[in-house]
């Protein structure tokens, strides 16, 4: 299980202090990425997930939220709606796509060339990933 998110600098005090690449050992950086997406889902959703990782791999940032759903998306869940939940969950996602991916572009300073939004139920999971142009490119 992931721990829940500690207190870190904002994805701007990072931006500013020019953090702003994406490599590996960056640690602020990945954070600030899973605090920016935790606080996206809570700003859209009214409710964010309980706990964020982000993973950079040269030119790919994955971030896997835990936690989060709705009272009805739960109910539907409990219903056996999960399709449903999905459905909805991932056309939401693609109306907010630009949102998310100019607040990633921010962070790591690199242009999002693809996107991709999934979300699982057994365990509750979901997953963002981001494909970013290469550098120089």
């Amino acid at each position: 299980m992931m721990p829940d998110l500690p207190e870190q600098p904002t994805a701007e005090e990072l931006i500013n202090a020019g953090s702003g690449t994406a490599e590996p050992g960056q640690g602020q950086l990945r954070t600030a990425i899973a605090n920016a997406l935790v606080g996206l889902k809570k700003q859209y959703y009214g409710r964010g997930p309980t706990a964020a990782k982000t993973y950079i791999c040269d030119d790919y940032v994955f971030v896997v939220m835990e936690g989060g759903l709705t009272r009805n998306e739960e109910t539907l869940l409990e219903a056996g709606r999960e399709a449903l939940v999905r459905e909805y969950r991932l056309s939401f996602q693609e109306a907010v796509t630009n949102t998310i991916t100019s607040t990633v572009e921010a962070l790591v300073g690199r242009r999002v060339i693809g996107y991709h939004s999934q979300i699982v139920f057994h365990p509750h999971r979901v997953f963002e990933i981001f494909v970013l142009e290469p550098e120089g490119g």
